[in-house]
């Protein structure tokens, strides 16, 4: 086996990061890196290996990597996740483990080389078939996949596990043995073990035309990404939600295309059609004034103003109470929500009396009176008035002087928190979608 196939993927100058469980796969296929960067010295090369927990020999396989990789001068680093099966079963939630602790591990600039051959493209092209997958899914893995500016690059998917184990041989490399690959109660491991060796047997090329089946699907789904490409974009909203009104006119096909690829680029995995249809439904068909929510695993959709939000799921902060005591230093807010700075111009917000406690909560209730409107608002129309959708209410900080509302940043100002003099100050909310200054 040449590295031609290397010289053709990476770039000279490549960072590259190899998952390496130490099975005979990712071995070759660190190995076959090593060989590449002899000639290719400007190149950065490491490993990083996945310590799930799940097997009493975790250990030993973790400490076999870090071996292998001082003996091949390589840096290894071992990732210690938990897999909480309680959602996708083991597989899925172990894969969606070392998935998100191999990104969280990588530089900017590093390419994730993952080491599945051939005959796992068979397997997955099979398992798509068993769910009822359409062209996207029986497109299966792609060589190489950019995603958040991530490259995820899969140089061995034309080499068969064959062609592995005879490099393996060849080259008298040691690799591990996972217990839980003979337990066929796994799905994959059912196709391998059982249905897999009978098929090759009858048609030798099997794999072969599964991989060419699944490059067929991949090409009628980038063309349907590139026809829906505009109309998607001009139903796309700035903060990422669908205006779907159109969708409803249009045949249902065309409609859960576009929903998919809507879907698709808020990184999900990709629901079932009948899920589609409680979508449209329960979601879309809902009365004007419903507040729908259809779960889908750890994200949920929702509905608002004709516009349609794919969102992950949180834990209430209706009870949440922080106390803010010394201003002079930012507050961080629970659930990723970023931070509140003060900022002693230009004046928003008076100073508190020596009495008053300052301190951040993420609900209202009663009527508010505000800075430059007549008489007062009840605070449920005041988010109407602002287009705040009903989830995002209560993920708004809200700044109180003991039990009174006094703004909320980069909205609004209470008359009973409002500057008197130039001796105020002004909160500020700075995020990831929206970064405030307080009017």
């Amino acid at each position: 086996m040449s590295l031609s196939h290397l010289a053709s993927l990476l770039p000279a100058d490549a960072a590259l990061v190899v998952a390496f469980s130490g099975g005979l796969d990712s071995t070759v296929l660190l190995h076959q890196l090593v060989s590449w960067r002899q000639t290719h010295p400007q190149a950065r090369l490491r490993a990083l290996h996945v310590h799930h927990g799940l097997s009493p020999n975790a250990d030993s396989w973790a400490a076999h990597c870090i071996a292998i990789c001082e003996a091949w001068q390589l840096g290894c680093e071992v990732l210690r996740v938990q897999v909480d099966a309680r959602e996708q079963g083991i597989e899925g939630a172990a894969r969606a483990a070392r998935y998100q602790a191999l990104t969280a591990a990588m530089q900017p600039d590093e390419w994730l080389l993952t080491a599945q051959h051939l005959d796992d493209q068979c397997e997955t092209l099979l398992l798509a078939l068993k769910r009822g997958s359409g062209p996207a899914g029986l497109a299966a893995m792609p060589v190489r996949r950019v995603r958040d500016g991530r490259v995820l690059l899969r140089p061995l998917l034309n080499q068969s596990r064959q062609q592995l184990e005879a490099y393996a041989q060849q080259h008298q490399l040691r690799w591990i043995e996972d217990e839980s690959n003979q337990d066929a109660r796994y799905d994959r491991n059912f196709l391998r073990q059982r249905l897999l060796p009978t098929l090759q047997a009858r048609w030798p090329h099997f794999a072969e035309a599964c991989a060419r089946s699944a490059a067929l699907c991949g090409e009628q789904e980038q063309l349907l990404d590139e026809l829906l490409a505009e109309q998607l974009a001009g139903l796309t909203h700035p903060d990422g939600s669908l205006h779907f009104p159109p969708l409803l006119q249009m045949s249902e096909t065309r409609a859960n295309a576009l929903l998919r690829r809507w879907i698709a680029r808020q990184g999900a995995v990709m629901p079932s059609r009948a899920a589609l249809a409680r979508l449209r439904q329960e979601v879309m068909l809902s009365r004007e004034d419903a507040q729908p929510c259809l779960r889908f695993g750890d994200a949920e959709a929702r509905r608002y103003r004709e516009r349609l939000y794919w969102l992950p799921r949180c834990a209430s902060l209706r009870e949440l109470e922080l106390p803010w005591r010394d201003r002079r230093e930012p507050l961080l807010l629970p659930q990723q929500l970023g931070v509140l700075c003060a900022q002693s111009a230009p004046s928003a917000l008076r100073q508190p009396e020596a009495d008053e406690h300052v301190s951040v909560r993420f609900h209202a209730q009663g009527y508010v009176h505000l800075v430059g409107r007549s008489g007062g608002r009840e605070i449920k129309k005041l988010w109407q008035e602002l287009a705040i959708p009903p989830w995002q209410r209560e993920r708004i900080p809200l700044i109180y002087y003991n039990q009174t509302l006094v703004c909320a940043p980069g909205l609004f100002v209470t008359r009973e928190g409002a500057a008197v003099d130039e001796n105020g100050w002004q909160a500020i909310w700075q995020n990831n979608n929206n970064a405030g200054e307080q009017k």
